[in-house]
């Protein structure tokens, strides 16, 4: 696993933030010193698909990146006829993608999209996955986006969002901020570093808040929905149809 020291490059203060390929060979260390709870996230993805992945039916991972989660998935699935779909918009990723479920042993069929997720069908799924990805949507079409994936999920099936969020209260946003950056510093990025990458996502990932993001599943039709891991300000979202 390569480390990540993209921000501490000379010429990385300039322009927005890609998942390109310098991206995509430190992604699973930028993952690890990033996101705090993203280990635990993607170990629960893989209980819920033991648990809601139905026999013939399809599992998509949107904004799949190296595919962590549709590894997760592929290997605690137990249902038997099922098929994953795995997409980016980002041809660094998928082919990085590919390459990591080549080598796994799993037998549950994957296929490997580089496409946007808002214009792939989704049909027949028990289970979807958007997993730190909804955020770098455009707001106004996130809610087409929710309601594309209820109306091609079965009943009972399960959508975990996962989402960096903000807070309504300017005192506690504060204070999550800094406790995030507590967490980078403490995973040896620089405060340079920080400042640096923070600069880059500026208007490319634009986070809402948790009641935001449960009242747009509601209106797209999901009546369970839950916070069910929170660190910080990263949380992941539950929603059966």
């Amino acid at each position: 696993m390569s480390k990540d020291q993209i921000y501490s490059q000379q010429d990385a203060a300039a322009g927005s933030f890609e998942f390109n390929a310098a991206v995509a060979d430190v992604f699973p260390d930028m993952l690890k010193r990033s996101i705090p709870g993203y280990g635990a996230t993607i170990s629960a993805i893989g209980q819920l698909a033991a648990r809601y992945v139905r026999p013939g039916t399809r599992c998509y991972d949107l904004g799949c990146s190296l595919g962590a989660a549709t590894l997760a998935m592929r290997s605690n699935i137990v249902a038997k006829d099922c098929e994953i779909m795995a997409v980016d918009t980002s041809t660094a990723m998928t082919e990085r993608c590919s390459a990591l479920i080549d080598e796994d042993a799993s037998l549950t069929p994957c296929t490997v999209l580089a496409a946007d997720a808002r214009h792939i069908e989704i049909s027949n799924s028990s289970m979807v996955v958007m997993n730190y990805t909804l955020q770098f949507l455009p707001v106004d079409e996130r809610l087409a986006m929710i309601r594309k994936i209820y109306d091609g999920m079965i009943e009972g099936g399960v959508f975990v969002l996962s989402e960096k969020v903000a807070d309504d209260d300017p005192a506690v946003e504060s204070l999550l901020t800094d406790l995030h950056h507590a967490f980078k510093k403490a995973n040896a990025y620089s405060d340079l570093e920080i400042s640096r990458k923070r600069t880059a996502l500026e208007n490319v990932l634009i986070p809402e808040t948790t009641d935001c993001h449960l009242r747009r599943l509601g209106d797209a039709g999901f009546s369970h929905r839950s916070v069910w891991l929170k660190h910080f300000n990263f949380a992941s979202i539950l929603a059966i149809r």
